[in-house]
C-alpha cells in the first residue's frame, strides 16, 4: 500500500506538470488565431440571444478585443454579451463602422460600464457626438484614411460617397478577414479596397453587406465579382437579406459561414 502511495505521489510530481504542459502546447497550438463573435443581429443563429436590427461582433485576436460596432440599443447588446461570457472589461476598444443608429445605438450603455477605451469613428462622424463619446470618459479617434489600428488590425478608412463608412480588416496567416458593418459604399468595392491596401486574399467576408431589396440578377453580379476577386469564404448577415444569404449559402456551399446573432467564427 506504502509502495503504491508513493507511486502515485510521484506521477502527480513529476509526470504530472510534464502532461500539463503537454496539454496546454498543445491547446496553445489549436488556439484559432482569430475569433469573431457576433452579439449583435436581426439575424438568429444561436438559442438563448436576443436579436434586433442592428449589428455588433466582438473580434478577439489573442492579443486584441475590439468590439466592431454596437447594435441598435444597450439592453439587448449588454445581456448578449452577458449570455456569451463576454465581459465589457475585456473589450480593449470600439470600432463603429458608420453612424447609423442600429450600429452606434448601443454605445453609451457600453461606454457607462467600460469608459475606459478608444472608439475609432469615421472622421465625418459629427463633432456632437464625438463630444458626448469623450463625456463618458473615452478617448475618441478618427479614421479618414486607410490605417493600423492595432497590431495586425486595420480600418479601410471611411469610404463613400453617400453614408460614409469604415470596414475592419483583420491580418492573420490565413488571409484577411474583413468585417463590415453595413457595407453602404458597396461590399464588393470594400472587398477590393481591403485586398489592395495590404495585398493580400480575402479568407472571410462577414458582416451586412447591404443587399436587401435588390434584384436576383444585382446580387448575382456581386456574388461572381466576389468570387471573382477570390473571398475564400463568407458569413453575410444583418442588411444583406434572407435572398441574398441564400444566394450565398448555395454559390459558396461547404464555405459558407452562418453569421447570424451568437455565431462564433474561429479563423485558423
Amino acid at each position: 500500500m506504502r509502495r503504491r502511495l508513493w507511486l502515485a505521489s510521484w506521477l502527480v510530481t513529476v509526470v504530472g506538470p510534464w502532461v500539463e504542459a503537454a496539454m496546454g502546447a498543445e491547446v496553445h497550438a489549436i488556439r484559432p488565431a482569430l475569433r469573431v463573435t457576433v452579439v449583435y443581429n436581426n439575424v438568429p443563429h444561436a438559442p438563448g440571444l436576443a436579436t434586433a436590427w442592428g449589428f455588433a461582433a466582438v473580434i478577439a485576436t489573442g492579443t486584441d478585443t475590439v468590439l466592431f460596432d454596437t447594435g441598435g440599443d444597450g439592453p439587448t447588446l449588454l445581456a448578449n454579451l452577458r449570455r456569451l461570457g463576454i465581459k465589457p472589461v475585456s473589450i480593449d476598444a470600439v470600432v463603429l463602422s458608420h453612424i447609423y443608429g442600429d450600429h452606434t445605438g448601443g454605445l453609451e450603455d457600453f461606454l457607462a460600464r467600460r469608459p475606459d477605451v478608444t472608439v475609432y469613428v469615421p472622421r465625418s462622424f459629427p463633432a456632437a457626438f464625438r463630444r458626448a463619446v469623450a463625456r463618458h470618459g473615452a478617448r475618441v479617434e478618427t479614421v479618414s484614411g486607410p490605417q493600423r489600428l492595432f497590431a495586425n488590425l486595420y480600418s479601410t478608412g471611411e469610404r463613400g460617397d453617400g453614408t460614409r463608412e469604415q470596414a475592419l480588416i483583420v491580418d492573420i496567416p490565413a488571409g484577411l478577414v474583413v468585417v463590415t458593418g453595413c457595407a453602404h459604399p458597396d461590399i464588393v468595392a470594400i472587398a477590393r479596397a481591403a485586398h489592395t491596401y495590404l495585398g493580400k486574399e480575402i479568407y472571410l467576408l462577414t458582416g451586412g453587406f447591404h443587399l436587401l431589396g435588390r434584384s436576383r440578377g444585382q446580387n448575382r453580379a456581386t456574388i461572381d465579382a466576389l468570387r471573382k476577386l477570390g473571398v475564400r469564404k463568407v458569413a453575410p448577415s444583418h442588411c444583406t437579406g434572407d435572398e441574398a444569404i441564400a444566394m450565398f449559402r448555395a454559390a459558396w456551399g461547404e464555405d459558407f459561414v452562418e453569421g447570424g446573432c451568437g455565431a462564433v467564427i474561429d479563423v485558423p
